[in-house]
């Protein structure tokens, strides 16, 4: 497994490094079949620290976690606890969505925007334009999925929405959690 291990704006070491990597590569080796590269960012806001983990399987699905904790090793093992937990919940899903699976998860190049909100102080004020400002834009990928393992990413994935593409037809496709819990699919048919 790769890993890419980091910092924003603090030093990480070797010990702490080399911490990381043994602890994420166990948590892998016994609950992914097989994990591909995984990725830790540490930060620091004001007392705590943050750290971010990402790790991608070669099935296409991803698992992450992030936490924060006053001491470094204490929010990476908090991470490491919320990513453990993932894992060992849905190996037995991951297990029956992938065992006939022969290749990897087909993955379409995107584009993704982040729109501006609204600065006006006066809400009944009409926008001098009706086109949004793009303050970013980062390319995305979106995966080529059966509905049920949309649903298993999401969840993994703790993502609040899903689009992919659906594996047997190839049409653009939408999983999301509703308010009321109960996860909803949007298949737009093309006439």
């Amino acid at each position: 497994m790769r890993y890419q291990i980091s910092g924003k704006q603090i030093e990480i070491g070797q010990a702490l490094q080399t911490h990381v990597q043994d602890n994420l590569g166990s948590i892998a080796q016994k609950y992914a079949e097989r994990p591909t590269d995984a990725t830790v960012i540490f930060s620091k806001s004001g007392p705590e620290y943050a750290c971010e983990t990402t790790v991608h399987l070669s099935t296409g699905l991803t698992a992450s976690a992030k936490a924060h904790a006053h001491e470094i090793y204490a929010a990476f093992e908090a991470t490491a606890d919320k990513l453990e937990k993932q894992l060992r919940r849905y190996k037995r899903r991951l297990k029956d969505h992938h065992k006939d699976r022969t290749t990897p998860i087909d993955v379409y190049g995107g584009a993704s925007y982040i729109l501006a909100s609204p600065e006006t102080e006066d809400e009944t004020a009409e926008p001098e334009t009706l086109q949004p400002i793009i303050v970013a834009e980062m390319e995305t990928k979106i995966p080529s999925l059966s509905v049920g393992e949309a649903v298993m990413q999401m969840e993994i994935a703790g993502a609040p929405v899903l689009v992919f593409r659906e594996q047997g037809h190839g049409r653009v496709n939408v999983v999301y959690r509703r308010e009321d819990g109960n996860i909803g699919w949007v298949d737009p048919e093309t006439s």
